[in-house]
């Protein structure tokens, strides 16, 4: 008898192994550890209906944190140029980082969320 498995938790089996592997993990147990995570996400989030999120947001704020780490004051020009932004967008984007570097700071005295 031939054992099929669902194509997405295939596929996340296949990517994880593979990921490790690339990591210096042996073959096996990167096998051995794309099923179980294949096998944890199958006994978590199975029979729910959700759509896949593509993680714009987390990819977004990682690249705001380059680009800041690269700003000196002075080279917005430069960093626009390099980063295919216009000079308008740059400015915005240090602005947000910075404000949430502020607000990660020093915190909520009201006990809220850092939006």
């Amino acid at each position: 008898m031939s054992l099929a498995r669902h194509e997405l938790l295939s596929d996340i089996s296949a990517h994880t192994s593979q990921v490790l592997r690339e990591h210096g993990i042996d073959s096996d147990v990167a096998e051995q550890a794309g099923d179980a995570v294949a096998n944890q996400l199958a006994e978590n989030w199975g029979g729910q209906q959700f759509t896949f999120p593509r993680d714009y947001f987390f990819r977004i704020a990682k690249r705001d944190l380059k680009i800041y780490e690269e700003f000196r004051g002075n080279n917005y020009a430069e960093l626009a140029r390099k980063h295919h932004m216009t000079a308008r967008g740059l400015y915005k984007l240090i602005a947000r980082v910075q404000k949430r570097l502020v607000a990660e700071r020093q915190g909520d005295l009201f006990g809220g969320e850092i939006g």
